[in-house]
């Protein structure tokens, strides 16, 4: 089936174009997705009446090239968001509490899934299942946190899936057990957790597509017009030609293919020769790796330890092979983006980057997440071309006493260096931001508001961290438009131009000028894909 873009006329707005042009300007001219004409209103209606083109007055509002999310799973997200929304709950006996509505509303034989499942409630007793499968009789409960690197079950839903003790891994995950060899349900990592999520009953062909179709409209309405998986797989692709075969993708996707540990020679060569699978609005030809963990669980990598004696270990028990698959996705010409949280894994991928020979024509490689950074850690990212994808948004967990689980695994002073946006800019490196859904709230212009004041939006008694990190609203607006755009070796994008693509985000205000706490609330009046109005607020 062929695609093509829309045809769409636009006055009566005001345009921030990230060129530095048509200050005056206040209208386009949409035809088959890219931008033909930007002008005043009147040079623009004559050629829209020409066509036959609707015209749309916006009466003032502010259109943006279309926001892009750095880092995020709406594949994964359909299912995991499935279930309960466990988010915000303190204690044992407020998840009993959810758990057991839960459970009350289900059909008998029904799993019950939960997600957003915070470390704080486990804090004096270690992640165990047993405290919570009194709530739910005999009933398979399999939870996953909201980082998506720790899951929990219940005795039925281990049993359900096989796990009755240790077990070796390729990479660093892990089956938790007592003393006596038994699992307490704690499973670390995706390839331990994936045993238990794997044994739980699987949705329907035309289910998994149509979610995957409603998360994607639902991003949308929060102004996205697209973004970067960061754990595709074959079905995600297969999924996505599928809808937009059907007229029914309304986003603009690039697909990072998940590389895991335990992926042989032979796995490696088939993603490469996949790697040119594309449509009009999605494409392959991009990779996603960790090289660590989290700093939650003692399994990010950091340089010296943890306040538990944890974080000296990578997500590789042999990191000469991380080094071998990136030279050959390199090689092959595909986009790396690699996971590492702690410092030192920043600075150990950093190492193997610069080790790359240089790919004339093509961008280069990104680092994801960095969420501590030492002051050498900055200045080796000075200068090395990687681009920085980075989540502010991810603070919003961050206590103002530092009793929350990641201050207290790094230690006294430790977290001051968290999510250094401001001085790896001010080093002169590309800076994208993402928000990890379902990690965090995908809307872009919460983390745009977290990114800009580092702290809870409109709260005024919340505490602000590291309050010189701030970006502006220029720079936030950037790192979800222009910057990525450019880190991905797209001329075409993050701009309102001629010839650019019609992806564009109008807001009810300027998002430049409202204030980090006005900005959540900031009305999203049209998110255009392709030239298409795939939301109007």
């Amino acid at each position: 089936m062929a695609h093509t873009g829309g045809d769409l006329a636009i006055v009566g707005a005001r345009l921030r174009t990230n060129t530095g042009e048509d200050r005056g300007a206040t209208a386009m001219l949409i035809r088959d997705g890219r931008i033909a004409v930007i002008g005043g209103d009147d040079a623009i209606r004559s050629p829209a009446a020409e066509h036959g083109i609707p015209v749309r007055d916006l009466a003032g509002a502010t259109v943006t090239p279309g926001l892009f999310d750095s880092h995020t799973h709406p594949h994964w997200a359909a299912d995991v968001t499935a279930g309960v929304d466990l988010g915000g709950l303190h204690t044992v006996a407020e998840l009993r509490e959810a758990l057991a509505a839960e459970h009350e509303r289900l059909p008998e034989g029904a799993w019950l899934r939960g997600w957003n499942l915070e470390y704080e409630p486990f804090a004096e007793t270690g992640m165990r299942g047993d405290l919570l499968a009194e709530v739910a009789p005999g009933r398979p409960v399999a939870l996953i946190c909201y980082d998506l690197h720790t899951a929990l079950g219940t005795a039925p839903a281990l049993a359900a899936a096989g796990i009755t003790g240790p077990r070796d891994f390729d990479d660093a995950s892990e089956v938790v057990v007592d003393e006596a060899g038994r699992p307490t349900g704690e499973l670390r990592e995706p390839t331990a957790y994936n045993l238990l999520f794997d044994a739980a009953p699987k949705p329907s062909h035309d289910a998994e597509r149509d979610a995957l179709r409603d998360m994607l409209r639902t991003l949308a309405a929060s102004g996205l017009t697209g973004g970067a998986i960061m754990d595709g797989k074959d079905r995600t692709v297969e999924l996505l030609a599928e809808l937009e075969d059907r007229g029914e993708l309304d986003h603009r996707l690039t697909v990072h293919h998940w590389h895991a540990v335990g992926d042989t020679d032979d796995d490696v060569a088939r993603v490469i020769a996949g790697k040119d699978r594309r449509g009009r609005l999605w494409q392959t030809g991009a990779i996603k790796l960790f090289s660590d963990g989290v700093i939650d669980t003692g399994t990010a990598w950091l340089h010296t330890a943890d306040a538990c004696g944890d974080g000296r270990v990578s997500f590789w028990p042999d990191w000469n092979r991380y080094g071998e698959v990136v030279r050959a996705y390199h090689d092959a010409g595909m986009l790396i983006a690699t996971h590492a949280v702690g410092d030192y894994a920043v600075s150990r991928v950093l190492e193997v980057y610069a080790s790359l020979p240089r790919r004339e024509g093509l961008p280069f490689h990104s680092i994801e997440h960095l969420e501590v950074l030492s002051d050498a850690d900055v200045e080796q990212l000075r200068g090395s071309g990687v681009t920085a994808s980075m989540q502010p948004l991810h603070m919003q967990w961050r206590s103002a006493d530092h009793s929350d689980t990641w201050a207290v695994r790094l230690g006294e002073g430790r977290d001051s260096t968290g999510y250094r946006v401001r001085d790896v800019l001010d080093a002169g490196v590309t800076l994208t931001l993402g928000s990890d859904w379902p990690v965090a709230q995908f809307d872009p212009r919460l983390g745009m508001a977290w990114a800009r004041g580092r702290h809870t939006p409109g709260d005024a008694a919340a505490p602000v961290f590291e309050p010189e990190q701030r970006l502006s609203g220029e720079e936030a607006l950037l790192a979800y438009t222009l910057w990525p755009a450019r880190a991905r070796g797209h001329a075409d994008r993050g701009v309102l131009a001629v010839g650019a693509v019609a992806d564009l985000t109008v807001w009810g205000t300027d998002p430049v000028e409202a204030g980090p706490d006005e900005l959540p609330d900031v009305p999203i009046r049209l998110t255009v894909v392709d030239g298409r109005v795939v939301h109007e607020g």
